[in-house]
C-alpha cells in the first residue's frame, strides 16, 4: 500500500480539525461537503473506512508519534 507523506496527513488532520470547528458554529452545506471529502481522503491515505480510525492511523503515522499511545492510561 503506498503511505501518504507525514506532510500531507498533517495539513488533512488541519483541514479536518478547522472544519469541524466551522460545523460546529454554523453547520453550512458547503463546510459538510468539504468535511465529507477530507474525510474520504483521510481514509484513501491511511486504509480506513472511518474517520475515526482514519484520524488515529494518520496521527500514528506523524513524526513523534509513539508507537503505543498511552495518553488515555492515567499518571
Amino acid at each position: 500500500m503506498l503511505m501518504a507523506h507525514p506532510a500531507v496527513l498533517q495539513n488533512l488532520i488541519e483541514q479536518y480539525d478547522a472544519l469541524r470547528i466551522r460545523q460546529a458554529q454554523d453547520g453550512g452545506d458547503e463546510v459538510r461537503r468539504r468535511m465529507d471529502d477530507i474525510s474520504y481522503t483521510l481514509c484513501v491515505a491511511t486504509g480506513t473506512r472511518d474517520i475515526d480510525a482514519a484520524l488515529i492511523a494518520a496521527r500514528h503515522r506523524l513524526p513523534g508519534a509513539r508507537p503505543q499511545d498511552d495518553s488515555l492510561v492515567p499518571a
